[in-house]
């Protein structure tokens, strides 16, 4: 039996955020393999985390910055370690190398954190997006995780052509893996356009590009609502701040909902899912889960990103506010627009999102990295160098601090 350790940046909250929909998609990927899982965090529990015992998987806390880890992983001794995120690897990567030489290393990235990063400074400043931008200190820290590591887990196609032409990472140290949709359990059939009403949107207002959306919904929503009246907009996410349900306002119809116990229950009730994404990296769940209702959405061109390639898309891609709002009220009031929308759902994501032929390219990956392992890490020169004793600031810094604490507990 194989034995995996996933090194997470927090607990799984498969029902707050769409990275830990997807962190357990991949758990419960591995547990179906029969192999021996166990999930290990300095995070602290949150209100929302699953309950992992209840999956077959154990857990364990784990400390930054401590001697301790070393003690743990060589009595555990993975076969493979997975990073959720490049500050795991950074913080615990080399403590792997050094009790553990033989296990994969895979970096989950969830997202590529230097291209929301950049995103985010440009969209603040108003300045174009630009290599100068993108190459920043967050992309060197995440780029050099992705070479010390035996492969990456990357989300969204835009982000594996971004990560061979323009950083030229070999395509060899990444693989494509975006959600896993078990399309089975996906209803046939879902509410009718005459019994919806309202229009949604959700996502975890800890998320800065969520909380941008509801901000930038405030100027979309009066010119919806001066064109329909008697319509709202819900907006649902998990730990709303004082700021965002300040903003809740039964007058207008621009309602905070907050934590939302079953998403695709309120997802399917409404008419439209508006996302106006206007930065942000990876793919987004939300509009997954609109897929999956059957939900027609109307997006931005960031939203959409690396979410479809030829396959149309079920509603509106637009970056202009007077279309995005034109859009959005054709769809909400035009049953046969709606129709036609909905049904372009289910070809994508059945072109795109099959668990069942994602997951088996994992596996696959694995095990023959497994079988040339030796051959795979000479090939990758440059991954080696920067686990070389001079370029391991990340280690020697890590020491220093675990010193130091050793030193004032002592005292």
């Amino acid at each position: 039996m194989k034995k995996i350790l996933i090194i997470g940046y927090v607990w799984p909250e498969p029902d707050s955020s769409a990275a830990g929909r997807h962190m357990m998609s991949i758990l419960r990927l591995y547990i179906r393999q029969n192999w021996q899982v166990e999930f290990a965090t300095p995070s602290q529990p949150t209100e929302h985390m699953i309950n992992l015992k209840n999956e077959g998987i154990s857990s364990q806390s784990i400390k930054l910055n401590c001697n301790s880890f070393d003690s743990y992983i060589t009595k555990y001794q993975p076969d493979i370690v997975m990073f959720d995120r490049f500050m795991m690897e950074e913080q615990f990567g080399w403590r792997v190398e050094k009790n553990c030489p033989d296990a994969i290393k895979i970096l989950d990235t969830e997202d590529l954190q230097c291209l929301r990063n950049a995103r985010h400074h440009a969209h603040k400043t108003g300045c174009e997006f630009t290599k100068s931008i993108l190459f920043n200190d967050i992309a060197k820290r995440e780029i050099a995780a992705i070479l010390r590591c035996d492969f990456s887990l990357i989300i969204s196609s835009f982000e594996m052509e971004l990560l061979i032409n323009t950083f030229n990472i070999d395509a060899s140290l990444l693989h494509y893996l975006p959600f896993m949709i078990d399309l089975k359990t996906c209803p046939t059939k879902t509410r009718p356009f005459s019994s919806r009403k309202h229009f949604v949107t959700i996502g975890n207002f800890r998320h800065a590009p969520n909380w941008d959306a509801v901000l930038y919904l405030q100027k979309i929503w009066p010119l919806i609502k001066k064109q329909l009246p008697d319509v709202e907009l819900h907006i649902y996410g998990s730990y709303p701040p004082p700021k965002a349900t300040a903003l809740n306002n039964p007058e207008t119809g621009f309602l905070i909902k907050g934590w939302a116990e079953n998403a695709f229950l309120e997802i399917e009730k409404s008419r439209v899912l508006l996302a106006p994404i206007r930065f942000g990296a990876g793919i987004k769940g939300k509009l997954i889960d609109a897929m999956i209702m059957q939900t027609p959405s109307i997006t931005t061109s960031i939203g959409s990103e690396g979410m479809f390639q030829h396959e149309a898309w079920p509603g509106t891609i637009t970056d202009d506010l007077t279309e995005f709002v034109s859009a959005a009220v054709k769809l909400y009031s035009n049953e046969t627009t709606w129709l036609k929308a909905q049904k372009l759902a289910h070809i994508l994501l059945n072109s795109r999102y099959d668990s069942h032929q994602h997951g088996a390219r994992l596996i696959d990956k694995i095990i023959n990295i497994e079988k040339n392992l030796e051959q795979h890490r000479l090939n990758n020169f440059t991954g080696a160098m920067l686990k070389h004793h001079s370029m391991m600031s990340t280690k020697y810094m890590s020491q220093w601090i675990s010193e130091k604490n050793t030193k004032t507990k002592n005292n």
